[in-house]
């Protein structure tokens, strides 16, 4: 008798994290789905800034880049981040609470900040690459959970190294797609046992974090506060091009 098991399991597509951005040369990132994570606090404003009713949002890696969009002549925000802060002479920089349906219904933001636009760039060769946030936790998992492809989630980390709010969103999702069609990894099965120490209290695990103290010392602790909604909104930004526009599901 042949034991077909372990065909079975290899054919299955996988559920993977990967912890750092600069972990993300160990992985053929053509064969995935990428979830981008930047919890605090990139891809928090760009899952709110689309639901809010943005046209698009533009993630550059560069401020140069950013700053080059005011030369094209059409109507763009500019929006700039650096280590917390907003860069001098943009429009913006990170916060969720700058991409209010006022602030950003109908336009078109152009973006770069220090971890969550770098991630995505250094993800582009993914099969596609969607955008995670406790914000739109339920909505993303319920689309991943009806793809039948390899899924990697990028934690953006800090300056390309490991951060425990990305780790923990990663683990979330991994929580919602336990006992789906999907194998994990060690790094997934770690960042879901992450979770289960902090579910219950998101915002008392999550005070102690390296960032978090960043953005304390820069008076914006609602800001975390924000961060840590969870299914506040259902859109699900994806990449078309340059562009990060709302998934039609």
């Amino acid at each position: 008798m042949v034991d077909n098991t372990n065909s079975v399991t290899q054919s299955r597509p996988r559920l993977e994290v990967c912890l750092t951005p600069a972990l993300l040369p160990l992985y053929k990132v053509e064969e995935y789905i990428v979830v981008v994570i930047d919890v605090f606090r990139a891809t928090t404003s760009i899952c709110y800034g689309i639901d809010n009713g943005a046209e698009a949002i533009i993630p550059v890696s560069q401020v140069e880049e950013c700053a080059a969009y005011r030369e094209k002549g059409l109507s763009y925000l500019l929006a700039a981040e650096r280590d917390g802060q907003v860069v001098t002479g943009f429009d913006f920089g990170n916060s969720p609470f700058s991409y209010t349906a006022e602030k950003v219904a109908g336009k078109t933001v152009v973006l770069t900040t220090t971890n969550g636009t770098h991630a995505l760039h250094l993800s582009r060769s993914a099969k596609q690459i969607v955008i995670g946030s406790f914000l739109n936790l339920t909505a993303l998992c319920n689309w991943l959970h009806g793809q039948h492809e390899n899924i990697l989630l990028v934690c953006s980390g800090w300056k390309n190294n490991f951060n425990l709010e990305d780790t923990l969103f990663a683990g979330a999702v991994v929580e919602q797609l336990k006992g789906s069609a999907h194998r994990t990894d060690d790094p997934a099965i770690a960042a879901n046992d992450l979770y289960q120490l902090a579910k219950d209290d998101l915002a008392a695990y999550l005070n102690k974090t390296s960032h978090s103290e960043r953005l304390k010392q820069l008076g914006i602790e609602k800001d975390i506060a924000f961060c840590l909604n969870v299914d506040l909104t259902t859109a699900i930004p994806v990449l078309q091009g340059e562009k990060l526009i709302k998934l039609n599901v």
